[in-house]
């Protein structure tokens, strides 16, 4: 069929822009749902270019998926949309699996037509249990609403800024097709800071950066990472949960935009042995009244109370968190001292080996940095795990706690073992659903090799979540 015919909503890159920062603001400002809700629908209803909504929503390992709803459809059940939990792995057992998707109005995307298709609009959804209850293995709903009773407890406003590598790999296929090549070909080896114009990386960076812009993300810088081959592509600060979002939507466009350039843009911690892992360096600060509550222009290292207490209980419960922020067998590897790994369970203001660093800040940007991310690991769970933890957990009595000699886990089993012994991962996550990420996690270790070695081996690849097969996982 002819192009011309199909009159689908296509809109400039600049528009796009202005479009997404005045929904961000909205969401920033916490307009009222049933106002925003409102605007939507008519919104939908009034443009005919849209052919079709993309609902978007992550399992209990961060995996995310898409629904393509029709437009028609979705604006006469909007409020019943129902699917099949039992095909998401970590979610319902099959007699439960009626769940249904709720939209949340808010987080709602234009995006580019030459990246994601004319005539499509982006939104996230909430899972919803058939009580009509946020469905407790929906960590993203999960977040939300505990972000919410505090905000109306407490006035906070939980604000995150995350710096996400990854690399760019010849071939569109280059994790899936793993277990016949063995290795991972670069695209580019000039390392940090450092590419031409117009070379593969630049091209792939500049691309992706210029869908971000359009998409309100509100770019602050890009670059080539310490490796070969690698990038980091930051932006700005925003709320918690819509930063988990743009974790998500971060990742998808880079694979979009790698995928159409024929390359491979992957998220594995460490997909190359000899060089330098991806991180994803979280930096969390918390506000009351537009007023940041971590600094103190009189504190140590210009930091209040409130921030050092924070830092404090992550540092006391990190064993404990350490397989919600390092996710997969793969993510151990990255904790190698030699690489400027944040293997260490201290805090520094200069010590890159230390799990949290105390950035260089001012009254806007004074902030703690979790620096022993993955980029692998489900972004809802970090950010839950993070907040949560930083203003409800314990402080230890540990001698010395911020320069204590403790260390995080080599392999992913020292981290079950320490996950399940913890009361605090109870409180976090339930009983019921902390099982059921154990026995995910357990799962894919049990399908490695126990010992890590000295070559990344195929299963880590291969059933890793972020390259989910799911032919190769019903083979078990």
């Amino acid at each position: 069929m002819s192009n011309e015919l199909r009159n689908f909503l296509a809109i400039p890159y600049d528009e796009l822009e202005e479009l997404n920062l005045k929904a961000k603001e909205q969401r920033k400002t916490r307009v009222r749902f049933d106002q925003i809700q409102e605007e939507r629908l008519r919104y939908l209803t009034d443009e005919k270019r849209i052919k079709a909504v993309t609902v978007l929503f992550s399992d209990l390992e961060g995996r995310l998926h898409m629904l393509d709803y029709d437009k028609k459809f979705l604006l006469r059940s909007y409020d019943n949309l129902t699917f099949d939990g039992s095909s998401i792995r970590g979610f319902t057992a099959q007699r439960e699996s009626d769940l249904r998707l709720g939209i949340d109005w808010s987080a709602f995307y234009w995006a580019p037509a030459d990246i994601f298709g004319a005539g499509k609009i982006l939104v996230f959804g909430d899972v919803i249990d058939k009580g009509g209850s946020t469905y407790t293995a929906d960590i993203r709903g999960m977040f939300k609403q505990w972000a919410d009773e505090l905000f109306k407890a407490e006035g906070f406003t939980l604000n995150a800024a995350n710096e996400i590598e990854g690399f760019l790999f010849e071939g569109p296929d280059a994790e899936r097709r793993y277990n016949e090549t063995g290795k991972f070909n670069y695209v580019n080896t000039g390392g940090y800071y450092h590419s031409l114009p117009g070379d593969p990386l630049r091209t792939f960076i500049d691309t992706t950066a210029e869908v971000q812009r359009a998409m309100g993300f509100q770019n602050e810088k890009d670059h080539p990472e310490v490796a070969p081959s690698q990038f980091e592509i930051n932006y700005s600060y925003g709320e918690a949960v819509a930063a988990a979002d743009q974790i998500q939507l971060y990742k998808l466009i880079c694979r979009q935009v790698a995928t159409k350039m024929g390359y491979t843009a992957s998220f594995l911690p460490k997909p190359v042995v000899g060089v330098n892992g991806s991180g994803m360096h979280t930096n969390v600060s918390v506000s009351k009244g537009g007023k940041n509550i971590f600094w103190d222009a009189k504190g140590e290292e210009k930091l209040a109370k409130a921030a050092w207490e924070f830092l404090d209980r992550i540092l006391t419960h990190g064993n404990d968190i350490c397989l919600l922020l390092n996710a997969s067998v793969n993510a151990y590897r990255r904790l190698d001292p030699h690489f400027e790994a944040p293997n260490q369970i201290k805090a520094s203001p200069v010590d890159r080996g230390s799990m949290i660093r105390i950035p260089i800040g001012n009254e806007k940007t004074s902030r703690v940095e979790v620096r022993s991310v993955s980029p692998d690991a489900n972004p809802y769970l970090v950010m839950y795990s993070v907040f949560r933890t930083g203003l409800q957990g314990e402080i230890s009595k540990i001698k010395n706690l911020r320069q204590a000699e403790r260390y995080l886990p080599d392999n992913i089993y020292t981290a079950i073992d320490n996950f399940l012994a913890s009361e605090w991962t109870t409180q976090l996550l339930g009983a019921d659903v902390k099982g059921r990420y154990a026995d995910l996690k357990k799962a894919s270790a049990d399908r490695c090799p126990r010992l890590l070695g000295t070559f990344v081996k195929t299963p880590e690849v291969q059933y890793h979540h972020d390259v989910y097969n799911q032919y190769l996982w019903n083979l078990f």
